[in-house]
């Protein structure tokens, strides 16, 4: 079973679905309104903590749960390790590497969104921050700023800023067109998560060749577990543990 919302758990599903030897779920949090279609059987909302996923392990007899959650998820990859432990349920977690500054990139890393328009200033900016609703409440806190705001799901309802505007998409962003959106809006300044991987890497292309700084959320930390780097890793890791012939008896 895999533990998904990522690009990289639908590219894993649709690299293992093409196998004979495995039947492969989906587990998603339900949180995403219109969720990507999937390539694999899909298992939508919570299990009610550790001993609620563990007890669904040793339900549907899993032999091995995958984590492919977000880099942010930090409280289903602690339950992720949690039942595994409890169910005797083997656990590989992909955890994507973080973005690191290149030449050129004027980073900040802040703990969150507060801590970064804490930063900022009183100066009314142009902020772009491209995040879920979740993280979105601080802004009410600085209602200075004119905020371009990206995210997958509307924003509902409507933060209680004056001057905020909308953009529903998923990525892939091309940073080509990220510099263009940043010039349009005439951008000061981006807010971003430390997600890693390629999908949301064009803002960053972005705001380098922009000369914009960058205020970068620190990852949370992550328990400790079996982890890969990316898909084929993964691929590769699953090959092996299948070879032990480590599945549940019958």
């Amino acid at each position: 079973m895999i533990l998904g919302g990522t690009t990289e758990a639908r590219q894993l599903a649709g690299a293992l679905a093409a196998r004979g030897d495995l039947t492969v779920t989906m587990s998603l949090a339900g949180r995403t309104q219109a969720p990507v279609a999937q390539p694999v059987p899909v298992r939508l909302g919570g299990f009610g903590g550790a001993t609620g996923l563990a007890a669904h392990l040793t339900a549907e007899r899993v032999d091995l749960l995958v984590d492919v959650t977000h880099p942010f998820a930090a409280r289903m990859s602690e339950h992720a390790v949690a039942a595994a432990a409890l169910a005797g349920c083997p656990l590989l977690a992909l955890r994507r590497p973080p973005w690191t500054p290149g030449a050129g990139d004027r980073w900040r890393e802040v703990a969150g969104l507060a801590a970064a328009l804490g930063q900022i200033g009183p100066a009314p900016k142009r902020l772009f921050l491209a995040m879920g609703r979740q993280e979105l409440g601080p802004v009410v806190d600085f209602p200075q700023h004119r905020y371009l705001v990206r995210s997958v799901d509307p924003i509902v309802p409507p933060l209680a800023v004056p001057d905020v505007r909308y953009i529903q998409a998923v990525g892939p962003f091309a940073a080509e067109d990220e510099t263009r959106l940043m010039r349009e809006y005439r951008i000061d300044a981006v807010i971003a998560k430390n997600s890693g991987g390629s999908a949301a890497a064009g803002k960053l292309a972005a705001a380098r060749t922009l000369g914009l700084p960058v205020y970068m959320f620190a990852r949370p930390a992550l328990p400790p577990a079996p982890s890969v780097a990316d898909v084929p890793a993964a691929l590769t890791w699953i090959d092996h543990w299948r070879a032990s012939g480590t599945a549940r008896a019958e």
